[in-house]
Order: structure tokens, then sequence, then C-alpha cells
């Protein structure tokens, strides 16, 4: 049902339950039945009530049943409440409720299941690769699920910004400039005097020809390098490198139809003096101490679940990756992003409570569950039931070009959000690819190009749909399907709280499972004008959630297939 009558329904509740039981101040759920046959919505109340009252809890069922059926607002919603089991109450709906979706939708369109604006903001940091070599499937789900996200929150009504953290700094750029470096002298990866920490993807061999080339490159949010030539200028073949291929990464992204509002570089950190600040900052917080020449953080005593204190600074002097982890996390709270999510994989892991004792260490007031996270398993592709490791290009792993490639970008995102992030997950590129009910972006897609297709044919038009009236949509398949429709507000609401996307794929596929129901049992083109005309008001309306619902996707909603 729709969030408007839920809510008058649970104030009719309060009131039924007041006046039986005054004192009392009870957790109002409503729940959709699991058997569809025992109602529309379903409430525990009376046996949540009933032995602090010391009261039956049927016969407690049956006096709110009562006081809430004597309640003429409740019985505008309501046609009958029955007693189940030990004390359930079912709730069975108007007609006109279960109507009332068709209308709201119509007159809503794109909308429906947007919350109205809140004044609260949203960092989503995700994909963050390191720029050391092409996007690979782990940071394609990584894309699809903070995109998703982020698609979420903006329908839930607040400000989002989409934010990807660079890597730019560390042993593994020092790899990347050396590989291009042995690449550009003529090197083979296979020889003994390749590094051997080096990069040995084909594309390795892309940058280096470029570099010699004397070539420019440009990234989408940092000024042109140009090559020097020179073998012997490692700086000048990082910073080329570099740029190189996060240029690479931010084609690749277009390709996937993401767009980032921010890209921050770890490097900043270091040359702003945020690092070297934070570290002072910790140090007269008192929650640092000196061990054989290292600099150590007590994060044990900081209440984020550290099984052991961590080092900040090497006997060398170098800092470990967490440090300036926590100076980012910083920058987060005094942008004003009260609210932070870091969606990066499972291997991530341990780094969660380090950040989270750093930042309170520094005591700056930020909650200590900040940031949250979603952790995700890795992904394991398979293409004509073997697995896939190789990439081409990249050498050692399957990239998100891939993908594309392979399935398109629609099946990519789909099939990458539609689990839960933290669950393994097989990426069948042969599925994905198919067109047939197996395939629930094509099956999803195919019910929206189905509506378009009839809406066509019908020759009734959006003024004659939108007058007419829905009284005579009363079969079993009609009424499931306005029912499912009524639940999306909800459930963007509670996708975006429980930070899954994959519960609009869920939803998505239920959806286009009823509608397929609908049209197989009950012909829409018949005789009788009005229930002509409020079939395909039904039909327009599936198809204009649809097309809301994969919206929230990335995925396309296409008119014909």
């Amino acid at each position: 049902m729709l969030p408007e009558q839920q809510h008058i329904i649970i104030t009719c509740l309060q009131r039924a339950v007041a006046s039986v039981l005054p004192e009392a101040t009870p957790t109002l759920v409503l729940e959709r039945p699991k058997v569809a046959a025992h109602g529309d919505l379903a409430t525990n109340v009376a046996m949540q009530l009933a032995k602090p009252a010391k009261r039956n809890p049927r016969e407690l069922a049956q006096a709110i049943v009562d006081a809430l059926m004597a309640d003429p607002q409740a019985t505008a919603l309501i046609a009958a409440a029955e007693l189940a089991g030990p004390g359930f109450i079912n709730f069975r709906l108007t007609h006109a409720a279960r109507c009332a979706v068709l209308p709201l939708i119509a007159k809503q369109a794109g909308a429906f299941g947007r919350a109205p604006r809140k004044q609260q903001k949203v960092l989503v940091e995700f994909v963050s690769a390191n720029p050391t070599g092409p996007l690979h499937v782990g940071h394609a789900r990584q894309a699809a699920l903070g995109d998703a996200l982020c698609r979420l929150f903006d329908a839930s009504g607040f400000e989002v910004s989409r934010e990807f953290y660079y890597n730019d700094a560390g042993n593994q750029i020092h790899n990347l400039a050396i590989s291009v470096q042995a690449r550009g002298r003529g090197l083979d990866p296979s020889s003994d005097a390749y590094p051997a920490d080096g990069y040995k993807g084909d594309y390795i061999l892309d940058v280096a020809q470029d570099f010699v080339a004397r070539k420019t490159v440009s990234a989408s949010d940092g000024e042109p390098v140009l090559a020097n030539g020179d073998l012997e200028d490692l700086d000048n073949i990082r910073r080329f490198a570099v740029t190189y291929l996060r240029r690479e990464q931010d084609l690749d992204l277009q390709a996937f139809g993401l767009a980032f509002d921010n890209y921050y570089l770890e490097s900043s950190l270091y040359t702003s003096g945020r690092v070297e600040d934070t570290v002072n900052k910790l140090v007269a917080s008192g929650h640092t101490y000196e061990h054989e020449g290292a600099l150590w953080l007590r994060t044990t005593e900081l209440g984020t679940g550290d099984d052991k204190d961590r080092v900040m600074r090497k006997s060398e002097g170098g800092y470990t990756y967490f440090v300036p982890d926590v100076a980012y996390h910083v920058t987060k709270w005094e942008r004003g992003f009260t609210r932070a999510i870091n969606i990066q994989g499972s291997d991530h892991h341990g780094t969660v409570a380090r950040v989270r004792a750093g930042l309170q260490a520094l005591d700056l007031g930020i909650p200590g569950d900040y940031p949250l996270y979603i952790l995700h398993k890795m992904v394991k592709v398979v293409r004509g039931g073997e697995e896939v490791k190789i990439s081409k290009r990249a050498g050692s792993y399957v990239t998100l070009h891939d993908l594309i490639d392979w399935v398109g970008r629609d099946a990519v995102r789909f099939f990458l959000i539609q689990r839960r992030a933290d669950t393994e997950f097989v990426f069948d590129v042969d599925l994905a690819r198919s067109q047939s009910e197996e395939n629930p972006v094509y099956y999803i897609q195919y019910a929206h190009a189905r509506i378009c297709s009839m809406l066509s044919q019908s020759g009734v038009g959006p003024a004659q749909r939108e007058a007419a009236l829905a009284d005579c949509l009363t079969a079993p398949t009609e009424l499931a399907l306005m029912q499912r429709l009524a639940e999306f507000p909800a459930l963007v609401i509670q996708a975006a709280q429980e930070l899954s996307p994959h519960l609009v794929a869920f939803w998505l596929r239920d959806c286009a499972a009823d509608f397929h129901s609908w049209y197989n049992a009950e012909r829409v083109l018949v005789d009788d004008v009005s229930l002509r005309h409020a079939r395909l008001k039904l039909a327009d309306a599936t198809r204009q959630v649809l097309c809301n619902g994969l919206e929230l996707l990335g995925v396309s909603a296409p008119q014909r297939m």
C-alpha cells in the first residue's frame, strides 16, 4: 500500500489501542502476510501488548479491532479486519484504497517513488582504484553498487556527492613508473631484468610507447601532462603514467554511464601537510606511543573493535597506509558530510576499525561508526561454462571494459547489483547475453517494451487512460499488480536506509512477473471501453514504475526489443 495510506492506518491503530489500553506505548508495524489469502496487511500489536496488560491476546485483538472499525478514517481504507492465530490482526483494504495508486502514478510520473528534498548531505566514495591499470570486475561491482546507492539517496531526498579517491602515492605508483620505464627500454615482462613487482599487462607497453612518442595526456580534473620521452626521468614517467591511466579509467567509467562529482588525490594530503598535521594532533591527543623506533596508535583503547594497536609511522620514517586514510576522512567531516559511506572490497576489512579509531582519537565529535562501510565480495566471471581469469589487455584479470564489450552496460549494471554486496557472485556472461526469462534484466526490460507496444497499438491516448476509473479492475492478478506498484515508494526508502540496491533489482523482477501473470490471464484490449481504458491505465502505470525502478539502477527502459 502507499506510504500515506499506511501512515493513516497506523495513526488509526494508535487511537484504537489508546482507547483500549490508555497507558500502552506499542511499536506499531504493518507487514504484508506471507500468504496472500490472509489479507493485505497484518499487525501483531495485540500479542505485543497482551502479556504486560495481562490480557488474553485474542480478546485484546478483538477489542482493538472493534475500536478501529468504529473509526471512519480507518474504514475508508480497511474493508475488513480479521483475527488469526494467537492474536494476529489481518486487514483487507477497500477496493478504492487498492486503486488509489493508479491516479497517483499518473500524476507524479517520473517523480513517483521520490521523497521531498532534505537538508542532509551524504558522501559516497567508491571505485577509488589505484591508477596503475584498467578497472577490473571488482571495481565494476563497486561502480554499479555506488552509483545505484547514490541514485537511491537522491530519490530519498538527500544531497548526494559521488567521490573517487585516487591512491596516487606509495610503492604501487613507483612500481608503475619503473614498469613503464622497463617497457620503454624494450624489456619484456618475462625477462629476468624486468622489475620483480612490475605490472605486466599490455597496457604498460601502450603507456611506454606514448611516453617515448612524447604525447600529452590529461585526466578529467587535472592539468595536462607532457611526456618528455626521457626514460631516465622517472618523475616525468610517473606523472605521465598516472595521468594516462586515470584517463583510461575515466573513459571506462563514461562508457558505464558514471560521472563523479569530485576526485580526491591521496598525494594532496601529503603536499598540503594534512597527513603531518593529523599525525601531530594524534600525538597531542595522548593516544600514541613510541616502541622500537615506530610510532603507534592505541587503537585497542578507542572502542572501535581493533584487536591490537597499529603502527602509524614505521621505524624508517614512512607512514602506514591507514594514516592518510584518517586525514582524508577528516576532510570529509570538515566539508560538512556528517554521513559518509565507503564502498570497498572485503579485503579492506581491517581498515575499518583503524580509520574509525584514528577519527575517535582526534576528538572532533565524529560518531564512532563514521564512516559507514559496504564491503563487497569479489566476482567470478564465467563464460562458456568456464571461469574467465585473463584479460587480453590487463593480463591477469577481467576488466570493466571486457564486461561492457561482452554483454552491454545495462546487463553489467543489473547483474552486479542483483545480489547483496557481501555475498559471492558468479557473473554468467552467457546468461547476461541471453534473451530469455532466465535473464532478469531482459525479462524486466521486455515487460516495459511489451507495455509500450501495447499502448501504441491501442490507439488510446494518455488523456483517455488518465480519465478511466479503476473500479472495474477486480481480477486477482490486477489487484496483485496494483499492490506491487503501491510498494515502490517504501521500497526506495528501505533500499537507501539499508544500503541495499539489490532490493530494487528483486522488486523489479517481482513486478515484471506480476505484470506478465496479469497480461497472460486477462485480455487488455477488450470490447468493453471502460474496462479496456482501465486496463491500459494499469499497464501504463506499470510501465512508468518499471522505468522509475530501472532508472534507480542506471539501467535503460527500452520501448522496443
